[in-house]
């Protein structure tokens, strides 16, 4: 009797694993199961469409005939309320049952809203969905000012859209430095500069008190912690992700901040996975959990719990993340964990080269370069092979660094 494999989420994570799954079972039943309208597009470009650089045909990635070719049921516009572990089904919205052998969840999250007044106005968005860089687009082309919270990844593609379009904007920061967790603020002044060049001031120490709207319940104006006021008919809100853990109740699936799981992908059920955003995984870089859900991670993610959900223990996951940003004339790449670790290293080069290392038990774990990314595969290369780098910290930020460089068994290539 051929297997039953149930995805619940489309996003990457839950596309590669029905794609793997296919390829290691043909006779397999495979459905995934979404609560979005459309199918698979890519999360990286959404925001290159909100900008209005790119049109909606690009960003798809499968249309419907992808899932028929490959035999695999697309149950669009449905929501999974329920899951039984030990019945082995879960159930959707409208009452539908689906059983399985083993369940994927790769669910996700969705933007956490910000606790203020009027946070529900028109003209406040957030930025997650293609339907939600549809929305945006469509309201920043006709926006005389915006405003823009959350400094953090989506954070800056919001103040990069803004950018785009022309519109005069403020990006509210609580602390001094655009994601203080992993610039320093020599760093984040690079970023800082760019957005000035931009028409995009950032205002630091700030946040968001309240919002005023008009007779419309149209948002006018950004009212910080201060009293200060900004004038806004454009707000963007990207202050992380709250992940869809809620399902889970009732189950002894095993949670906190997102599903644990171990290098495998697998829950404490034997016959439940899990992949991207929602999983907390053992990191066997890190040697700890770890929360990522970067593109090319939860890709990665599908696929090993798929080869997994075939034959558990065939293959780990083993993977150093990466998150570009190419919204300014400088790259600027994120790798790793660079908001952990128990130390770091940093230097600046010139007004647009930067890097910095975070380093935990002696050992890379994360960074990020502005500038010049040539380093990024010899700190990918020490990170994966875990390389004590103990006592050599400034010989790792010179700036033509060679694995060499480093003494003993760390200049082993």
């Amino acid at each position: 009797m051929s297997q039953s494999y149930v995805i619940v989420g489309d996003g990457i994570a839950g596309a590669s694993a029905a794609e793997t799954l296919r390829e290691e079972e043909p006779d397999a039943d495979i459905t995934i199961i979404t609560d979005e309208g459309e199918p698979l597009y890519n999360r990286i470009l959404i925001k290159e469409f909100a900008k209005g650089k790119l049109p909606e045909a690009p960003i798809s990635i499968h249309d419907e005939s992808w899932y028929d070719d490959r035999d695999v049921d697309l149950e669009l516009n449905t929501l999974v309320t329920d899951i039984d572990p030990e019945g082995h089904t879960v159930t959707a919205h409208d009452g539908t049952e689906y059983d399985y052998d083993k369940l994927l969840l790769a669910i996700g999250g969705t933007p956490t809203q910000l606790p203020v007044e009027n946070s529900d106005a028109e003209g406040i968005h957030h930025f997650w969905t293609f339907q939600d860089a549809r929305d945006i687009k469509e309201h920043i082309e006709g926006a005389d000012n915006s405003v823009v919270i959350g400094a953090g990844l989506l954070g800056i593609d919001l103040a990069a859209i803004t950018a785009a379009q022309e519109v005069e904007g403020k990006y509210l920061m609580r602390g001094k430095a655009w994601w203080r967790y992993a610039l320093s603020e020599e760093g984040a002044e690079i970023i800082h500069e760019a957005l000035r060049e931009r028409n995009v001031e950032p205002v630091f120490d700030s946040g968001v008190d309240h919002f005023e709207v008009d007779d419309d319940d149209r948002v006018t104006t950004a009212v910080d912690p201060n009293g200060d006021r900004y004038d806004a008919d454009f707000v963007g809100i990207a202050i992380g992700l709250n992940f869809n853990t809620e399902i889970l109740g009732g189950t002894d699936i095993e949670y906190d901040n997102g599903i644990y799981t171990d290098e495998f992908m697998r829950t404490n059920h034997e016959d439940i996975f899990a992949a991207g955003d929602i999983t907390e995984f053992h990191d066997l870089i890190l040697g700890d959990r770890a929360q990522n859900g970067a593109w090319g991670s939860a890709k990665e993610q599908g696929t090993i719990a798929a080869k997994n959900m075939v034959d558990y223990g065939s293959e780990e996951f083993r993977w150093v993340s990466s998150y570009s940003i190419t919204h300014f004339d400088f790259p600027f790449l994120s790798f790793g964990h660079p908001t952990l670790g128990d130390d770091h290293v940093e230097a600046k080069y010139s007004d647009t080269e930067w890097r910095r290392l975070a380093i935990k038990d002696g050992k890379i774990v994360g960074g990020v370069l502005i500038g010049d990314l040539s380093p990024q595969t010899k700190y990918k290369k020490l990170m994966r092979e875990q390389v004590d780098v103990s006592g050599q910290k400034e010989v790792l930020v010179k700036q033509d660094f060679q694995l060499d460089d480093l003494e003993g068994a760390a200049a082993e290539q």
